[in-house]
């Protein structure tokens, strides 16, 4: 049974947690002493039904001023799929925690408000996710039951994202009325909407098809850590080297070019936690035997001889930026990509992007909070690093502040995807 992760996002009071406990519910995915739980708090705010959105909302500060701040993360399971949800706020000034959650999305749901349309966060929110390559997009038009569930306010709706949609690379769109609320559309058809002739949305959840959207051509192995067990044992002259796949397949016995040191070996073997396989394919963890001795250290990459990343110092990135002090440039970050870290200096900011015209300032100067922009970075070190449309994993970096540790930034090195 695989596994779809998905997150929603949309502007504030869109109905984000209700959906997500919504589904939960009807799904009957939540056990008896939560629902007593939920059903407590709803009847101390006044609550003349079960408030499922704090089956989500867990802090405190959540539930007493009715936002999400954190990200979410619930599991739920059918019969056909299991699930990863990652519930993330509508506020701008936790934009960051959106794009944690939808980064390693393989499906969005945009909330939009049927009383209100597309609002300028859902507009952020649908560019961020164009940006970070989600693959699939779900706009749930929520609230259907306050405008008498009229098909005019959702072809409206549906009309104005489209036509801001079709300017970003957003190849797989679907559109669903619902109400979160009473469960319309939900998990079971709604009789409310008749004209709608599409599936639930949970039907749309366990059938969306995911196997096609992975990397599994260019053979790309960044490695983690080399394992040597102690002195001793019936292991005692293992060597292997793990990480996580992240595009393409590897089988004991292919060939592969170790970067950066541009010598070539052979897979003996294929180890995971529960033993050897015969294939490993993202996003699988292994451990890797190889036949040769090579000096292979955390950070490398291990790849096709003739299918190699790009090997570059000076990488330009569309970033969003988190920090709270602006981004200049000539300013020093630190940059993670895969499992390698070095430092880096911003040489230029080419613009700003406007998320509601999509229009490039070149004048711009510095990035503020949640703000989108193009830079060109310079890297101490080689990254081993393909276009964020070609690969999400090794075209994605994290740029961090190196006085305090924290992640200021999100970026995705660019190419012919994106917006460019």
């Amino acid at each position: 049974m695989d596994i779809l992760r998905f997150a929603t996002a949309g502007s504030v009071d869109d109905g984000k947690s209700t959906l997500v406990g919504r589904l939960l519910y009807d799904s009957k995915s939540i056990f008896e002493d939560q629902l007593d739980a939920v059903e407590r708090a709803s009847t101390a705010r006044g609550n003349d039904r079960i408030d499922l959105a704090l089956l989500t909302d867990g802090l405190r500060a959540e539930r007493e001023q009715g936002i999400t701040i954190d990200v979410a993360y619930r599991y739920f399971a059918t019969p056909k799929r299991k699930f990863i949800i990652a519930d993330t706020p509508g506020h701008l000034q936790y934009t960051r925690n959106m794009v944690t959650g939808a980064s390693t999305a393989d499906l969005a749901i945009v909330l939009v408000d049927a009383t209100k349309g597309v609002l300028e966060q859902s507009r952020r929110h649908a560019v961020l996710l164009s940006l970070l390559g989600v693959p699939h997009i779900v706009v749930c038009v929520n609230k259907m039951d306050l405008v008498g569930y009229s098909r005019e306010v959702f072809e409206r709706i549906r009309e104005e994202f489209t036509a801001f949609a079709a300017k970003l690379t957003a190849s797989d769109v679907t559109f669903v009325p619902i109400s979160a609320l009473n469960g319309d559309n939900v998990v079971e058809r709604s009789h409310e909407m008749p004209w709608y002739e599409g599936g639930s949305l949970l039907h749309l959840l366990e059938t969306v098809h995911i196997a096609s959207d992975r990397n599994l051509v260019d053979l790309r192995f960044p490695v983690q850590y080399v394992i040597r067990p102690r002195s001793g044992g019936a292991y005692h002259d293992y060597r292997g080297y793990a990480g996580q796949l992240a595009g393409g397949t590897l089988r004991p016995g292919d060939e592969v070019l170790h970067l950066p040191s541009g010598l070539t070996t052979r897979v003996t073997g294929i180890d995971t936690i529960d033993g050897p396989v015969a294939e490993a394919f993202p996003p699988m963890s292994v451990t890797l035997r190889l036949a040769d001795d090579i000096d292979i250290s955390r950070g490398d990459m291990l790849c096709r001889p003739r299918n190699a990343p790009q090997i570059t110092q000076d990488v330009d990135l569309m970033v969003c930026w988190m920090g709270d002090r602006p981004l200049h440039p000539r300013t020093t970050l630190a940059v993670k990509h895969t499992t390698r870290t070095a430092r880096a200096l911003v040489r230029d900011l080419h613009y700003r992007l406007d998320v509601h015209t999509l229009h490039r300032d070149q004048d711009a100067s510095q990035l503020r909070r949640n703000e989108i922009g193009r830079v060109s970075l310079r890297v101490t070190q080689p990254l081993f690093c393909d276009t964020y449309s070609r690969n999400r994993l090794t075209g994605g970096v994290i740029l961090i502040d190196e006085a305090t540790n924290a992640t200021v930034g999100a970026g995705m090195i660019t190419g012919s995807g994106g917006i460019d």
